[in-house]
C-alpha cells in the first residue's frame, strides 16, 4: 500500500499510530521529532506525513513549512495530529499547509479514514 512517516514525540501515541496504519497494510517509518521527519522524507518520498505539531527541536508546523517549501515535496500529503485544538491552532495548521487536521485524543479508526482518503485523493489528481 502506502509509505508513510510518522513524526510524534510521544512515544504511545507514535506506536499507536503506526500500529493502526500497519494493520490496514501501509509501510510505516516512525521517528520522534520534526528534523527526523523532514530526513525520513528528504531520503525516501513518502506516500502520506503524519505530524505531530508540538515536537521538540523541530515543531511539526515547522516540518510542514520545510516539506511545502521543497518542490519535490511540496505536494506530499500532511496530515497534523495535535492536542491543540482551539480554532486558531487548526487555521494555523492549515494556513502552513496541511491537508487534514486531527485533535488528540482521536478514534484510531477515524485516523485510518482520513488516511485513506487522503491517499485516495492524492493517488486521484
Amino acid at each position: 500500500m502506502a509509505k508513510i512517516v510518522i513524526a510524534d514525540d510521544d512515544v504511545d501515541i507514535r506506536e499507536l499510530v503506526e500500529f493502526k496504519l500497519s494493520s490496514m497494510g501501509h509501510e510505516v517509518t516512525s521517528v520522534a521529532d520534526g528534523a527526523a521527519a523532514l530526513r525520513a522524507c528528504q531520503s525516501a518520498r513518502p506516500d502520506l506525513v503524519v505530524l505531530d505539531v508540538m515536537m521538540p527541536g523541530v515543531s511539526g508546523l515547522e516540518a510542514l513549512r520545510a516539506l511545502r517549501g521543497e518542490p519535490a515535496l511540496a505536494d506530499l500529503p500532511v496530515i497534523l495530529l495535535t492536542a491543540r485544538a482551539q480554532e486558531s491552532d487548526v487555521e494555523m495548521g492549515f494556513d502552513s499547509g496541511a491537508d487534514d487536521y486531527i485533535t488528540k485524543p482521536f478514534s484510531p479508526r477515524e485516523l485510518g479514514s482520513r488516511v485513506a482518503a487522503l491517499l485516495s485523493r492524492a493517488t486521484s489528481v
